[in-house]
């Protein structure tokens, strides 16, 4: 079970509800990890998604306490209920926002995060976790430079 997520190096994920800073690279990382995956979403980020639809090939499954129906969305009521779901499924991708990543990380044995060097600024964050003594830098995927900007993809891993 993991996170994934693009920041920059302050660990700044989002900004009035949508990443400040897209990049090609990421699209095409999130794309390839997270086909057949069930992803649990919150409600917030569901309004940034292409069309507030559902992402095709995925279980989508939305995370939050208001007691709505989203079509094309499992909705869950507390993180307990969306582990509980996630137990169904063989990949289990947590994808934002900031406090869907704070209630699930502790769920979440890996982490994908990209590391973007620069900063547009910021209103969310996701917990920095090269200062969580549970956590370790376990390699670095791929580094890089799109249109300019310096980017490192990292998995980490929580520690046994």
């Amino acid at each position: 079970r993991g996170a994934i997520v693009a920041g920059r190096a302050a660990w700044c994920i989002g900004c009035r509800g949508t990443q400040p800073v897209a990049r090609a690279a990421d699209r095409r990382l999130f794309g390839d990890i997270a086909k057949g995956a069930m992803l649990i979403v919150g409600r917030r980020t569901v309004a940034d998604f292409p069309g507030q639809k559902s992402l095709p090939g995925r279980v989508n499954v939305v995370l939050t306490r208001q007691d709505i129906e989203i079509p094309g969305f499992t909705v869950c009521g507390s993180p307990e209920e969306a582990v509980e779901l996630a137990k169904t499924a063989e990949k289990v991708m947590v994808i934002g926002g900031g406090s869907i990543y704070r209630q699930m990380l502790p769920y979440c044995d890996s982490a994908l995060v990209t590391k973007v060097g620069c900063n547009p600024g910021s209103d969310t964050y996701f917990p920095n976790l090269d200062e969580d003594p549970d956590w370790y830098l376990a390699e670095v995927i791929q580094s890089g430079e799109e249109n300019g900007i310096r980017y490192e993809m990292c998995r980490y891993q929580k520690k046994t």
